[in-house]
């Protein structure tokens, strides 16, 4: 158990309570829009917050640093409940605000998730099968790690890369040493971790929400089809052609108990690959809403962000009811600019995020199409 309250048992806030945010970016916007409509306020707290996507439909943002232990105070003082929309928050600050208020996902859920090599270990310990791997720092250990796992390999930095970044892909005849220096290596905090490279047929994620009294309920398995290392478009739910309904239950086997070993409070999204025998690789994880978890805001009866709320307020998880099939679309960089057409295409649920700038490879929105569930 990695522990996540500060108290023996979660209160229920009414509404009318305040919700403090940790992050500000579009997770946290569509989370604070969510929580508007349950009757909560948001407050966004991030070194970054001034006029930020979610700054701009919250009551209150405090601009300071992850380090501010007085602003931290004062921010979760000012608070019912903090929770966050990014898992990189340091687990030094997630543990001085949970002396002053509730915390979900709390500290331990973070160590865990924010550092690839703690992440695949835990994951490995509950008997769940990932890529082989091996942790490595310095290009002599990246040498010594493709020998052992064989030639074709991604190198990592093991925290902070996402979308592709901090990455770097082996192939027999490559340069260790050059793979280390294009994720940073020998800069201060860098490590590395090298996956053996899986040949899947599919990715697929399953998001869990998880109450505080172990209630959970989960989404089903959704395949993800990505575009230069960022998701594109998420199918949900994935087609019974690519992922067989026994493949889809083990996925929401394998993301449920991961929940509950972390003893999670909130949203939980767990990326999988499906390789072409139906077995299932965890890939990835994240305590937070999550861009593959997009579709359920038009074709769910709850979608991931209320779900959040209702987690960390202590209320009954709602209803993962699909009242339709759908497909979500990533508007990446100048992809927002389509947005006179998306708003005249009959049936396209559009989201913008409130970004000033486009700017390649940045999310700055998504579109939402329904169809009839199959």
């Amino acid at each position: 158990m990695t522990g996540n309250q500060r108290g023996a048992a979660l209160p229920r806030l009414a509404p009318g309570s305040t919700i403090g945010m940790l992050g500000a970016g579009q997770l946290g916007r569509m989370t604070a829009l969510a929580a508007a409509r349950l009757g909560y306020k948001t407050h966004v707290y991030a070194p970054d917050a001034a006029d930020s996507p979610a700054a701009q439909v919250s009551a209150a943002a405090t601009v300071a640093g992850w380090d501010d232990l007085d602003a931290l105070e004062r921010f979760a003082r000012s608070v019912d409940v903090v929770t966050l929309e990014w898992e990189n928050v340091p687990v030094a600050t997630a543990e001085h605000l949970r002396r002053f208020t509730n915390l979900h996902p709390g500290p331990g859920v973070l160590s865990v998730a924010q550092d690839r090599i703690a992440e695949k270990s835990f994951v490995n310990r509950l008997g769940i099968a990932t890529a082989p791997w091996r942790a490595a720092n310095g290009a002599d250990e990246v040498a010594r790690a493709v020998a052992e796992i064989g030639p074709r390999c991604v190198l990592k930095s093991t925290r902070l890369g996402y979308d592709g970044k901090g990455q770097a892909r082996l192939e027999a005849g490559s340069d260790p040493a050059a793979a280390w220096s294009a994720i940073g290596g020998g800069k201060p905090g860098v490590e590395g971790i090298v996956e053996g490279f899986v040949t899947f047929a599919c990715e697929v994620s399953v998001i869990v929400a998880r109450g505080a009294d172990s209630a959970m309920v989960a989404y089903p398995a959704v395949e993800n089809r990505h575009k230069d290392g960022i998701l594109d478009v998420t199918v949900a739910p994935a087609s019974p052609d690519r992922v067989s309904a026994a493949t889809a239950a083990e996925a929401d086997r394998i993301a449920r108990r991961i929940a509950e070993a972390l003893d999670l409070v909130g949203v939980l999204a767990v990326e999988m690959f499906v390789t072409a025998d139906g077995a299932v690789l965890v890939n990835e994880m994240a305590p937070r809403p999550h861009n593959s978890g997009h579709w359920t805001m038009d074709a769910c009866a709850t979608c991931q962000f209320e779900q959040l709320v209702r987690a960390v307020c202590g209320l009954p998880l709602g209803s993962v009811e699909r009242v339709a099939d759908a497909e979500m679309t990533n508007l990446i960089g100048d992809d927002v600019l389509r947005w006179p057409e998306l708003l005249a295409e009959p049936g396209a649920r559009l989201h913008l995020y409130g970004k000033a700038e486009a700017r390649p490879g940045r999310k700055m929105g998504h579109v939402n199409r329904l169809f009839p569930r199959r």
